[in-house]
């Protein structure tokens, strides 16, 4: 557990297990503490990064924007500090974005992606979470006082008074406009899609991004060789909300990291 000094933020760090190493990515409003479910799980099997977003748990903020591209850098220039030439990447709901953002920003530093209940551009949300997040402001924030994510950031954060701006920050972040499809497409590394069947984002958009990775347009044939590099999972049972704390989640993700992939024909 440690600090890294990268562009300009002191980005909060920890280390479990051992093997080829995999960054965590939290979502939004969370900190490392969010994979505390499933992180004996993926410890037993690799080197598990987990790392604390600008303004979230105990990395203070800094005076720029919340942005998907400036947080996705900082995950690269932590993957630079800790010497390491490349590293698997799991990202989750907001941190879904900036893991994506890294693997298209820094392409040569993950080997492989797994985004898990994150859309590929913002147009992906349900309209109604589109208008929850369009509110996200001081005022949420200070209805949020109390709640389990609050009681994490009064504890970690090392400016517990910062609650209100981290809420305003992301709601700014959370009003901006992107749509990566066609950066999407052009993504070499396999990726792995993993959302609930009752998730924030809609099972057509699920199907669309499948789509730009590769998947979805044929049969795999009865040796599976016209199988995408992309992987697509839609855990049953289960909701935006739960399925980072979910068994399911590390029993989808850790074949998905350790399988081989053919080399295009």
């Amino acid at each position: 557990m440690s600090y890294a000094d990268v562009n300009g933020v002191r980005l909060w760090y920890e280390i479990h297990g051992t093997g080829r190493p995999l960054v965590l990515v939290h979502g939004g409003y969370g900190a490392v503490e969010m994979f505390a479910p499933i992180l004996a799980a993926l410890a037993e099997r690799r080197q598990v990064i987990l790392v604390d977003l600008q303004g979230h748990g105990r990395t203070a903020d800094v005076d720029r924007p919340l942005r998907f591209e400036s947080m996705a850098d900082d995950i690269a220039a932590l993957i630079r500090h800790l010497d390491l030439p490349e590293a698997d990447l799991l990202g989750y709901s907001l941190g879904g974005g900036v893991a994506l953002r890294t693997a298209i920003q820094h392409p040569g530093l993950v080997r492989r992606l797994a985004l898990v209940s994150a859309p590929c551009k913002r147009q992906g949300w349900y309209p109604e979470v589109l208008a929850a997040m369009a509110t996200q402001d001081e005022g949420v924030a200070e209805q949020m006082r109390g709640s389990p994510p609050h009681e994490l950031y009064t504890r970690v954060a090392p400016r517990p008074e910062d609650w209100p701006t981290l809420w305003v920050k992301t709601g700014d972040l959370l009003r901006q406009e992107y749509d990566w499809s066609a950066e999407v497409a052009a993504l070499a590394m396999p990726v792995l899609l993993v959302f609930a069947d009752a998730d924030s984002i809609p099972v057509t958009h699920m199907a669309e991004f499948f789509g730009l990775l590769g998947g979805g347009h044929r049969d795999a044939g009865w040796d599976g060789a016209d199988r995408p590099a992309a992987r697509l999972a839609v855990l049953p049972g289960l909701t935006h909300y739960d399925i980072v704390t979910s068994p399911a989640l590390p029993a989808a993700v850790l074949p998905f990291l350790t399988h081989e992939v053919r080399p295009p024909a």
